[in-house]
């Protein structure tokens, strides 16, 4: 190793190649970087579709998803699923484990599915697929006054087609657009009158509206097609369809019975902006598009659109990339400012030029670590631009230890060249230990599961992969640049500011450090006792509330929605007048809130209303102004308008407030066969619920069901030939539809339906009196035929791992309350004398805390392993295993700055807090490595134990105090951000930066007292086995290792 680090020093022109190399090709590979929001996690969610058109939820429970569930179980690769049944549609949702291979178990579940061969004739294929990961980069709307749905669908279609064509934009939908369709509306009284049924009028329709070739005619010059070209797309050439035809000529045509008309569904998919008719276009980007580009791209097109139309308007509603690109732009500006910041430090209290060519590291490293991410398929975004402001101030630690020792052996006398090569190799097992651990704590992250695992493991991979590129740097680059500059030179006069600041921190030295260090190994008791007590006194903090702990931190928006279900069968206009109240409201509170704002711009820009997926179901989402300028919380705006709206007692759920991409902090799931047991356990548990002054906005899964009319027949109709099936099918012919042909026009595949016209289907009466044909041609009435009772039906019926679920969930008063607390009392005291009396009901806590417990219970396993791992690089280099438990037990204690870091900025302690732990593990034993490592050395140089402690701690003082200021400078901008860009990243950077001050102490302190009393230990004990006292000296490792070498 010596001579591969002389070749290096010696000959600085192979250092210079390796540097501008790396720059050079760092600057392509960042050039060659996507943006994406967040980092690109690979597909884990197969849905299986089917639709069963007409089908009631209990039918499409009984007849698909049953089967279906039942064939998944025992697949390997599951995690679990979920499904949905609902009129018409059953959906089923398979997530795929995280070692898994999805594409393989994707064709597990096809299988699975198509062994299934007794689904219900007139189903529709199923459809298997693994869900593409999509990102939402931007959405506008089209509004224009007084225009048509048809009016704005013709542009939005057109826009569509061009947006295709822009470079780097392929996924583009059209929101707010029911399908089309053309209904053919029949009379029933013109049908009894020419007596004809469903069947005959859509059979004829079929027959006559069509092109067919009736083959070739082969002359002898040439070929001739036969061919009838009947088929027509305008719906009024339908009217002249003959139906009915008899020799005496006459004849009755389809207009005779019937009126054609196209038009658009009759399904739940309207959109408004801000009280107009809309329609959204939305563009998402695949993994391998870039946001920014894309999102830049629309911009410019719908500038450019809106400068030539005049009727029609687009306004952007929602642009990812204008967030991405703040918060890119924001932790950018953070990043520098650490940068500048430890820069500062290292100028203020190293050689100017030293500190230069540590400084220098930090491009270098990045650089390389640039060219390994494009290899990797990482992008640039909010985690890793974090990556990069953690790793800041933790690249230069290597470098500190490196140039610092390098230059204390030139001031023993050695030359430039001679003093780079000892310096490195003195402290190259704990740079390379010290780096290695902190790659095997960061190591941890890519063994998280959850998606706070998903999400930071690439911020590890940042780190990880920066450390590996700095640690090359700090061995190989900088002693050869340090050793050929003119930072080792005794003709270098230090000017009058580097001599105040090396004074300064001298006396900082001497004067403060070294009295607290000789009073804590004098009274090594009360020192231990005091540290213990601070870490005692925490816990109780923790769990006397005084510092709060929850799963995930509240992070304020820029937008927020408001979600309104009514009851089932509530028809679309009833539903958009209740839309409207809130929205309404929410002018007025802008009106109210403006006064509040700088310039009194608008607290809210837009409102984006929804109606669907059901006719009583809708959202408004709430565009507020930006949060730099909004200057207050998105909290008061979302209490203001729930205020002002009041309660909307018809409604069966509302809630105020967006969900967090980890999912309600209350969410409760309730399983069991049994119907009404599971409905009696959620109203129960929901009434205690509501006695809980900290929730808010309790809802649950289960929606009661339209009316429904149920049909039973009476004997007369088995009589003449009826059953079930047959009169059924009449019936849903007539009030649903029979589907007649589908044409394909233009980008739209319309469906061609016969059914009665709205007059007859809006009454009871008329279902009473239609006549239903029996197979030997009779017509009854239904009422002479069958009886019906009116009774709630079910809506939707929703399983987890094929048992039925009802969810009740609920957010919290305070964003920042204790979610855990919660998910504690609903577990602890509402639910077990409810569930004494359900003895069969199981109960699962989804939401947040299902997210937290899969990060949780992965630590479990994978940190322990990482903790031995770290023990064993330590031991490994210092050969001494007690010396590494000692620099361990700083590790919990460490936790003090961390719990009260949180506690002054008013954060909880979440999971994201915990991550920060996880990386603070492998800093905190980086400064512990270098003070012991120092120990040991001066113990071989003959120093007795109690100097050789004393001299480690005075000597190492200013590169633990260096290392552990520039680390905490690299975060201290981003903990002071206010912005809501940065809100999520903070709990992160408080328990690095807070418990990095706290290590620092222990370091500094704790530990010579620690190693002291493990002396004693040591000394005391083999006083006890031999009978012999030896001296503090020949009972350390390093003095072991030395006389052994001697022998």
């Amino acid at each position: 190793m010596k001579r591969f680090l002389e070749f290096f020093i010696k000959y600085p022109i192979t250092v210079n190649v390796l540097l501008f190399g790396s720059l050079i090709f760092g600057a392509v590979a960042w050039s060659q970087l996507n943006s994406t929001f967040f980092p690109l996690i690979p597909e884990r969610f197969i849905i299986v579709n089917a639709i069963y058109p007409g089908a009631s939820p209990v039918e499409i429970e009984e007849g698909v998803v049953n089967k279906i569930e039942e064939n998944l179980k025992g697949i390997s690769g599951i995690e679990r699923f979920t499904s949905s049944s609902s009129e018409n549609l059953a959906t089923i949702t398979v997530e795929v484990e995280r070692n898994a291979n999805s594409k393989e178990v994707l064709d597990d579940v096809e299988n699975a599915v198509n062994q299934i061969s007794s689904f219900p004739g007139n189903m529709e294929p199923v459809t298997v697929f693994l869900r593409e990961n999509l990102t939402l980069t931007i959405t506008f709307a089209l509004t224009g006054d007084g225009l048509s749905l048809s009016s704005l669908k013709n542009t939005a279609r057109n826009l569509e087609d061009e947006l295709r064509k822009v470079d780097g934009i392929s996924k583009v939908e059209l929101l707010g657009l029911p399908n089309e369709e053309i209904e053919i509306a029949l009379n029933q009284e013109k049908m009894r009158a020419y007596n004809l049924d469903f069947n005959t009028i859509s059979s004829a329709v079929a027959s006559n509206n069509l092109d067919i070739t009736g083959g070739k005619i082969k002359t002898d010059e040439e070929e001739l097609l036969i061919r009838a070209r009947y088929k027509s797309y305008d719906p009024t050439d339908l009217l002249k369809v003959v139906i009915k035809a008899d020799p005496q000529g006459k004849i009755v045509r389809l207009g005779d019975v019937a009126e054609v008309r196209r038009q658009f569904a009759d399904e739940p998919a309207g959109v408004g902006l801000n009280g107009k008719t809309a329609v959204k276009v939305l563009i998402n980007n695949t993994d391998s598009e870039d946001i920014l580009s894309t999102a830049k791209n629309v911009k410019a097109f719908v500038a450019q659109f809106n400068g030539e139309q005049k009727i029609i308007e687009a306004t952007v509603v929602n642009n990812q990339a204008d967030l991405l690109q703040q918060r890119k732009e924001l932790l950018i500006e953070n990043g520098l400012i650490g940068v500048v910041l430890v820069l500062i430090l290292l100028s203020l209290f190293l050689n100017f030029r030293v500190a230069f060519w540590v400084a220098a590291g930090l491009p270098i490293s990045f650089f390389g670590m640039f060219i390994i991410a494009t290899y990797f398929g990482i992008t640039i975004n909010v985690i890793s631009l974090f990556g990069m402001i953690v790793v800041v101030g933790i690249l230069v630690d290597d470098g500190i230890v490196v140039s610092e020792n390098i230059y204390h052996h030139y001031e023993k006398g050695k030359s430039r060249i001679q003093a780079a090569v000892d310096g490195t190799l003195e402290v190259l097992p704990a740079v390379i230990s010290a780096v290695l651990t902190t790659i095997i704590a960061f190591a941890t992250f890519f063994y998280i599961n959850g998606r706070a695992g998903d999400f930071f493991s690439e911020m590890s991979f940042i780190v990880i992969a920066t450390l590996a590129v700095s640690l090359i740097e700090a061995l190989i680059i900088l002693p050869s640049h340090i050793g050929h500059s003119k930072a080792l030179t005794h003709k270098y006069k230090k000017n009058k500011l580097e001599r105040a600041l090396e004074n300064a921190m001298n006396q900082a030295r001497i004067r403060f450090y070294q009295p607290i260090l000789e009073f804590a190994l004098r009274y090594k008791f009360l020192i231990f006792s005091f540290s213990i007590g601070l870490f005692l006194i925490t816990l109780g903090a923790m769990e006397g509330k005084i510092i709060k702990v929850s799963y995930f931190p509240f992070i304020d928006r820029d937008n927020f929605a408001v979600n309104l279900k009514m009851p089932a069968g509530t028809r679309s206009d009833v539903t958009n007048s209740y839309l409207d109240r809130v929205r309404i409201a929410a002018d007025a509170v802008n009106d109210s809130l403006r006064p509040l704002i700088p310039g009194e711009k608008d607290v809210i820009r837009l409102v984006e209303q929804s109606l669907g997926p059901s006719s009583n179901e809708g959202s408004l989402d709430i565009i507020l102004l930006n949060s730099e300028e909004r200057v207050i919380g998105s909290t008061m705006v979302v209490n203001a308008l729930r205020k002002k709206t009041g309660p909307i007692y018809e409604a069966e759920n509302i809630t105020f407030g967006s969900v967090g991409a980890f999912g309600k902090p209350v969410s409760v799931s309730l399983l069991g066969n049994d119907y009404d047991k599971l409905n009696e356990v959620k109203n129960r548990l929901k009434a205690a619920m509501t006695e809980i002054p900290d929730l808010r906005d309790i809802i649950d899964t289960d929606i009661e069901g339209v009316r429904e009319i149920d049909i039973e027949l009476k004997e007369k109709a088995y009589l003449l030939g009826l059953n079930p099936a047959s009169v059924m099918s009449q019936i849903r012919n007539g009030f649903f539809g029979l589907e007649v042909q589908r044409l394909q026009i233009e980008e739209d595949e319309i469906k061609v339906w016969t059914r009665y016209d709205d007059a007859t289907r809006a009454s009871l009466y008329n279902l009473e009196d239609m006549f239903i044909r029996s197979p030997q041609g009779g017509s009854y009435p239904l009422r002479d035929i069958a009886d019906y009772e009116i009774s709630r039906g079910t809506l939707t019926i929703n399983h987890l791992d094929g048992a039925r679920e009802i969810k009740v969930e609920a957010d919290l008063v305070d964003p920042n309350g204790s979610a855990p607390d919660m998910i504690a009392k609903v577990r602890d005291e509402l639910l077990p004398p409810i569930l004494a009396d359900y003895p069969e009901i199981e109960v699962l806590y989804e939401g947040q805390n299902r997210e937290a417990q899969k990060t949780i219970e992965s630590a479990k396993l994978t940190l322990p392993l990482v903790l031995v791992l770290i023990i064993l690089v330590i031991t490994f280099t210092f050969r001494s295993f007690y010396q590494a438990v000692v620099i361990f037990t700083l590790i919990p204690l460490s936790l003090v700055g961390v719990a009260w870091g949180h506690y002054l900025h008013g954060i909880p302690l979440s999971i994201f807090s915990f991550l920060g732990i996880i990386a603070l593990i492998g800093v905190i034993v980086n400064d512990s490595l270098v003070l012991v490592s120092k120990m040991n050395n001066y113990l071989k140089e003959g120093l007795d134990f109690a100097d050789a402690v004393a001299q480690a701690g005075l000597s190492r003082f200013r590169a633990i105090l260096l290392t552990s200021a520039t680390t905490v400078a690299g975060l201290a901008p981003l903990i002071l951000e206010k912005s809501v860009q940065a809100q999520f990243l903070i709990p992160m950077a408080i328990s690095l930066a807070y418990g990095i001050v706290m290590a620092t102490f222990l370091t500094l302190v704790l530990l010579p007292v620690l190693l002291s009393y493990l002396n004693h230990a040591k000394v005391y004990g083999l006083w006890f086995w031999s009978g012999q006292k030896p001296n503090h000296e020949e009972v350390e490792p390093a003095v072991i290792e030395m006389e052994s070498e001697h022998d």
